[in-house]
């Protein structure tokens, strides 16, 4: 069994049948991280740890965006009136 692969073989593998799986994972990380960024720089004046959340989305692909969809949009209002 060959546990390693040299540049040759990479060159040697069929692009076009691995093409169409990959391509739709690559646009909807691309959408999600487009639409996270949007959401986030619309409500940047009411969002906590606005370069955090940036830095989260951008260099986590994936989990980044739907981190930031599940916990960052909590508004810093929301948490003054809980306060109050």
């Amino acid at each position: 069994m060959q546990l390693h692969f040299d540049l040759n073989e990479i060159s040697k593998i069929d692009w076009g049948s691995i093409l169409p799986i990959i391509v739709p994972f690559f646009l909807v990380t691309l959408l999600l991280i487009m639409i996270a960024l949007i959401d986030l720089y619309r409500h940047r004046a009411t969002r906590e740890h606005v370069l955090m959340w940036t830095f989260f989305i951008l260099f986590f692909n994936t989990i980044g965006p739907i981190l930031y969809f599940a916990i960052g949009r909590k508004d810093v209002n929301e948490h003054a009136i809980r306060n109050q």
